[in-house]
């Protein structure tokens, strides 16, 4: 088995084991790594040589709350194909491999995935790091790997787009790419100019893989829209100093924050801004933010921040399959001692879909992934799936994107598909962008109002 260790970790008051309060707040963002979740699932048997069933190997830093509502969301899905008849009349079976959000672990794990548990298809790799990193290993041994977590642009543009026979194994299902997600941004950017008359930003990233495209993108996007930026920072993601950043962008005039942080955990830029009242918001992306529990664990330091998410962390009907899979989620893992236990966290989300999609599509062929490569790769270029995180479509192959998520659009051409929340008054998380999706306003600190 890939993983078959016990954690011994217990509880604390905040739901997450064997750490404080700070070190949750920190465990919780991309950055995590630690010792990994026990678990195998399944007996291994499934493999990619036989038509009968269909054997997934699920990648995700299982020692952080997102690898664990993705795997938990993938052992759904799982479970309702099978009461459905299964994939060419087998069970869907699911094995964990703990990437430890390191590319090395992630290609041994990867390697142990395919070679020894023989399975038919890869799905998941949260850091984009990983990501990339798995991209050769598996068109070498031509295994379907879909991406459910990595948003840079370079796993499709830069592999699939620039050698499509090698790499025409990989795939995502979301979330959209970093390009689509900056233009997604934007736009919640120009809402935020309208509503509250901010055209002021501060702007703050991961000196990372899938900030390059904001860092290419974001200053041309939010210039059409009028909105300057005053004040420009890629953070290393290694002990930043955000205490010293807070300071910094309190000299200039931004309205806002407009911050990428899936490695930096931003809780401490939290807790200084709300003990400062500092006279601007704190917008954008913040994975850390994204975790169910965030506002109790924070201890309300998160109320008025926003962060973008797939799959709008249930909370809106982006399709009628989110908040019905949502709420089911709740029900079976509210009582679970590991968190999340009240969302999967957004790769949760597009895992669940994957699952499906994967599924339905080697139902179709007949065939193994693997024993028949081209024909699973024609079929899912095919796929229009109406999903728990939205409309699933795949860009083809002679595309800027090939094999990508191809966004949704609303009628003003606004990008639907990758919806940004607010925790609220009470801890209550809304959806305030775009408006198809929308739950709430968007609304100021009480402190600037």
């Amino acid at each position: 088995m890939v993983n078959n260790g016990k954690s011994s970790r217990t509880a604390d008051e905040t739901g997450y084991h064997g750490v404080d309060r700070r070190t949750f707040l920190k465990a919780t963002g991309a950055g995590a790594a630690g010792t990994a979740l026990a678990g195998c699932l399944g007996d291994g048997n499934g493999g990619g040589g036989g038509s009968n069933g269909l054997t997934v190997g699920h990648l995700g830093p299982m020692a952080i709350p997102l690898g664990v509502g993705s795997l938990r969301s993938a052992e759904m899905a799982a479970e309702k194909i099978n009461e459905n008849g299964g994939v060419n009349g087998g069970d869907v079976e699911i094995i964990e491999g703990d990437t430890q959000a390191t590319p090395s672990e992630a290609q041994s794990v990867a390697e142990e995935l395919i070679q020894q548990e023989d399975v038919d298809v890869l799905v998941g790799a949260f850091a984009s790091e990983v990501a990339l990193s798995l991209v050769d290993l598996t068109s070498q041994m031509d295994v379907p790997f879909i991406v459910t977590g990595s948003a840079s642009v370079q796993v499709t543009r830069d592999n699939v787009g620039e050698d499509y026979e090698a790499y025409r194994n990989i795939f995502r299902t979301g979330p959209v790419n970093s390009a689509l997600q900056a233009e997604a941004v934007a736009g919640h950017c120009e809402y935020l100019l309208n509503r509250q008359d901010w055209d002021k930003v501060a702007f703050l990233r991961d000196n990372a893989a899938w900030t390059k495209s904001f860092e290419e993108l974001i200053p041309g996007l939010l210039d059409e829209r009028g909105i300057d930026i005053v004040y420009d920072s890629a953070l290393s993601i290694n002990n930043p100093d955000l205490g010293s950043v807070m300071d910094e962008v309190a000299e200039t005039d931004a309205d806002y924050i407009l911050r990428f942080f899936a490695h930096i955990d931003g809780s401490p830029m939290l807790s200084a801004w709300h003990e400062g009242q500092y006279d601007f918001g704190i917008e954008g992306i913040h994975v850390t933010g994204m975790f169910p529990g965030y506002y109790e664990a924070s201890q309300g330091v998160s109320l008025y921040e926003t962060t973008a998410q797939t799959g709008g962390a249930g909370v809106t009907d982006i399709t009628e399959k989110t908040v019905p899979f949502t709420e089911e989620y709740r029900e079976r893992y509210s009582d679970a001692e590991e968190p999340p236990t009240q969302a999967p966290m957004y790769m949760g989300f597009t895992t669940y879909d994957s699952i499906f999609i994967a599924s339905n599509v080697v139902n179709d062929t007949g065939e193994a992934p693997r024993s028949n490569l081209d024909g699973f790769v024609d079929r899912m270029l095919e796929v229009d799936y109406t999903g728990v995180a939205g409309q699933i479509q795949f860009y083809g192959p002679d595309s800027e994107y090939p094999h990508d998520l191809k966004e949704t659009r609303d009628d003003e051409g606004d990008v639907l598909n990758f919806p940004i929340t607010q925790w609220q008054d009470g801890g209550d998380l809304e959806c305030v962008y775009p408006e198809a999706y929308r739950t709430a306003e968007h609304v100021k600190p009480e402190w600037m109002r």
